[in-house]
């Protein structure tokens, strides 16, 4: 079954366009509701947590409407990152959770992503059929039968605590200074509190959301105002946050800035020294740089490779029995621990890093030098296939064979956002530039 709701992570988009609109929302939650209580012996719910859009508040609530129609009791957990919504399907023993976010997109957009009830998100072929589900019409519950909804306030507490739980026993954080940039999202409350719970002295960015201001000039894909803040505070580390806080960027005490590639290397090499890498591999996408490729061959260590989206990335660790992978973007999936990408966490295990070590931020944020890459992104029309052209698919293979031996290129859609995304990488940095460059062009002129 084809799938056009659903994109590489669940469902988004501008909110009050389709598909994202309250009416197309309260039909995916009678679907989904139908999808997943099939046995009526027994009571059935869902948990629902969201980011800080403005928009949210609709969507939960279209949410709730489709999911009750259908017999659900729903659990309405507030703002909360989106990996405590995959801890805590599991934790409240729910058939299903909802995450209303569109991650690191801007504050007009929004999104919907769904996890099953062992907190992992849904396949595609679980999508598909729910997607049909929709297209068919689901009959709702009978009146005695509709479901409740209800508040839990403690959702976050709950997740602090599983955090904690994740640290060597009585590690602290006292004596180190964390810039925390929580882009105004999900995690503005719960990453400042944890950290300073954990005795670091916290230096808060981005925790004063009015459902406008998520990830405008802040957060993981803005991190200059939070390396600015590492360097005038003196700071032992930064951590920059998305609007979901599932992804994660580090800078280090000199407002040098490392991205997931780098926190995956460290992460593998201590992990493989103390024995904990199952498989000898690491998990990221098509995007890691070559860099991090051949600093694991160096140790031993392979790295496995998935399309892009870490839910992509922890289907390959399932099925190869892998414990560690993620995305260069700042996605760390440990599944020893919890079951999608959570940017605290790994931020944590760094910072674990840093205390047993003794050393600072930069001697552990460069694990290996990148080779040069270079990522450049192409806005299309929607209802267009600029890929799909003559003119581009030649400019490929021209790209393809003038980089050879030398480089790699990746070029594709988003699966979020109208974008073409043209990535190349090789040793001579001149022609990398020229391959991006004429590729650009070309997308740009069909």
């Amino acid at each position: 079954m084809t799938r056009k709701l659903f994109g590489t992570d669940g469902i988004r988009g501008q909110a009050n366009t389709a598909p994202m609109t309250a009416d197309i929302a309260l039909r995916i939650g009678a679907a989904a509701g139908r999808y997943f209580r099939r046995d009526d012996s027994r009571a059935h719910r869902v948990v629902i947590g969201k980011d800080t859009r403005l928009s949210g508040y609709m969507f939960e609530n279209a949410l709730t409407a489709g999911l009750t129609s259908t017999g659900m009791n729903v659990l309405l957990l507030g703002p909360v990152p989106t990996p405590a919504v995959g801890l805590l399907t599991v934790s409240m023993r729910a058939d299903l959770g909802v995450m209303i976010s569109a991650s690191h997109n801007p504050a007009a957009d929004n999104g919907i992503k769904f996890f099953g009830p062992d907190g992992f998100k849904l396949s595609d072929e679980a999508e598909a059929e729910i997607e049909a589900l929709v297209a068919r019409g689901v009959e709702p519950a009978q009146a005695r039968n509709i479901g409740r909804a209800k508040r839990i306030d403690e959702g976050r507490f709950r997740y602090m605590e599983r955090l904690k739980s994740t640290l060597p026993t009585g590690i602290r954080l006292d004596g180190i200074k964390v810039v925390v940039d929580c882009a105004n999202g999900a995690a503005y409350r719960t990453a400042p509190d944890l950290l300073w719970e954990l005795g670091a002295d916290v230096v808060p960015l981005g925790t004063t959301p009015d459902g406008f201001n998520i990830n405008e000039k802040c957060g993981s894909t803005k991190p200059e105002a939070a390396a600015a803040a590492v360097v005038a505070h003196g700071a032992d580390l930064g951590v920059c946050l998305d609007g979901d806080a599932d992804r994660v960027i580090l800078i280090d005490e000199n407002g040098h800035i490392a991205d997931g590639d780098q926190v995956m290397a460290l992460l593998a090499a201590r992990w493989s020294e103390e024995g904990r890498l199952s498989g000898g591999a690491l998990v990221a996408t098509v995007m890691s740089n070559l860099g991090l490729e051949h600093f694991l061959r160096a140790r031993g260590l392979r790295l496995e490779r998935t399309k892009v989206g870490d839910r992509y990335v922890v289907e390959r660790m399932r099925a190869g029995g892998f414990n560690l992978g993620g995305e260069q973007s700042g996605h760390i999936v440990m599944t020893d621990y919890a079951t999608t990408g959570d940017g605290l966490m790994a931020a944590l295990q760094f910072i674990v890093a840093m205390v047993k070590s003794g050393k600072p931020a930069s001697a552990l944020a460069r694990q290996f030098d990148r080779v040069p890459q270079k990522l450049q992104n192409v806005r299309y029309a929607a209802g267009t296939d600029p890929l799909s052209t003559d003119s581009v698919r030649a400019a490929i293979k021209s790209a393809e064979a003038r980089l050879a031996k030398n480089g790699r290129l990746v070029i594709r859609k988003s699966g979020t956002e109208p974008l073409i995304r043209v990535m190349a990488e090789c040793d001579d940095e001149r022609l990398m530039e020229d391959v991006v460059a004429t590729l650009c062009a070309a997308v740009e002129a069909a």
